[in-house]
Parts: structure tokens; C-alpha cells; sequence
């Protein structure tokens, strides 16, 4: 018991820091991220932190894959959650909007800064970040030729087109929200997503107006 006692303990910790270090690197770029930096922001000492990460590096990954977990519970698995086709891959538009709108991390969206950040570097930091973004695309590939086989979208319809189209108008809304007006951002990233599908819908009344 004492020993499992310990393990949750540690667990626990490990999540913590990993939501902070999600948060901090949101604004501040992964690249800043370090132990040290964390170990001023919570009640945890440094070599406490080394226990889980040997190297910043380390703990730059395990922020990604963290943030990633994150990413898939809160956006991308409750827009699963809605009909097969062409509306779940709307829903998990409107899904990623809302997550920018509610404030989950002060920076915004955690990838897109990232993805900035390191797109020009290289090593293994960039590659899984790379991996998690094709990852991503791929997701909303996936769910608009779902979208063509059920005959929700028109026969034709390049999924990879579309998908492209869904992930570029998300990635603008966390770009312009930052220094826009957040709330007029989000309805005109909606609006150019609704824009991208009506004219391929099979059956107009399968998404919302504008």
C-alpha cells in the first residue's frame, strides 16, 4: 500500500507539472521550457523534477505528448461523439474553436505556437511535432472521406483538399484571436469552414447556415 501510495503520489506530480509546463510553453515557446522554470511555479523542488526528466529535452517531449492527450480528450474525441460524416467533421471544427474560445491555455493553442517555434530547427523535438501535426491532419483526412463514402459530400471531393482547408482556418483563428477581436475571429473561421463544405454537401440541410 505504502508502495502504491507513493506511485499515485508521483503520478499525480507528474501531472501537475505537465499542465504547467503545457500552460507555460503555450506563452512563453517550448523552447523556453525548462526544470528549473517549473520548479518556481509549483510547490516542487528541482530534483524532485529530475526523478521524471532527466534532460530538458525529455520534458519537452513529455509536454508534447501531454499536450497532445489534451488535445484528444477535450477537442477531438467529444466531437467523435456526433453523427458519422460530414457533421462530425464539422463538430470537431466547432470543437477546436470552442477550446481556443474557452481559455484552456493562455496562448492560445499550445501546437500552433510550437509548430512556429520549431519548424526551422531540427532534432527530436521537431520531428514529434511533426509526427503530432500529420497526425492531426490525417484525423480530418480520415473524416472527410468518411464524409464522401457516406455520400454526405460529393463524389469527387479531394479529402486531402479539405482537410487542408478545415486545419488552415482553425490554425488562422489562433493566430488573428491573439491579436483581433477573439469572439468576430472565431465566427469568421466558422463561417470560412461552412464556405469550404456547402457547395460539396450531397444535402444542404446536413450542416447550419452561417
Amino acid at each position: 500500500m505504502t508502495t502504491d501510495g507513493r506511485l499515485a503520489r508521483g503520478e499525480r506530480t507528474r501531472t501537475s507539472v505537465l499542465d504547467a509546463a503545457i500552460e507555460l510553453a503555450s506563452v512563453e515557446g517550448l523552447g523556453g521550457l525548462s526544470l528549473s522554470q517549473l520548479a518556481q511555479r509549483l510547490p516542487v523542488t528541482k530534483s524532485a523534477l529530475f526523478a521524471h526528466w532527466a534532460s530538458k529535452e525529455e520534458l519537452q517531449l513529455a509536454t508534447i505528448e501531454h499536450a497532445r492527450e489534451q488535445f484528444a480528450n477535450v477537442v477531438v474525441r467529444p466531437a467523435l461523439q456526433s453523427p458519422r460524416g460530414v457533421r462530425r467533421l464539422f463538430a470537431v471544427h466547432e470543437s477546436r474553436l470552442r477550446f481556443y474560445a474557452d481559455g484552456v491555455l493562455p496562448g492560445g493553442c499550445f501546437f500552433a505556437n510550437a509548430q512556429y517555434e520549431y519548424d526551422a530547427r531540427t532534432g527530436p523535438v521537431r520531428d514529434r511535432l511533426a509526427e503530432v501535426s500529420a497526425e492531426w491532419l490525417a484525423t480530418l483526412e480520415r473524416l472527410a472521406r468518411e464524409a464522401v463514402q457516406l455520400g454526405d459530400l460529393k463524389p469527387g471531393t479531394d479529402p486531402e483538399l479539405v482537410a487542408f482547408g478545415v486545419d488552415a482556418a482553425g490554425t488562422a483563428a489562433v493566430y488573428r484571436s491573439r491579436l483581433h477581436e477573439p469572439d468576430r475571429t472565431y465566427a469568421l473561421s466558422r463561417a470560412a469552414v461552412l464556405r469550404l463544405l456547402r457547395p460539396l454537401l450531397t444535402d444542404p440541410t446536413l450542416l447550419p447556415e452561417e
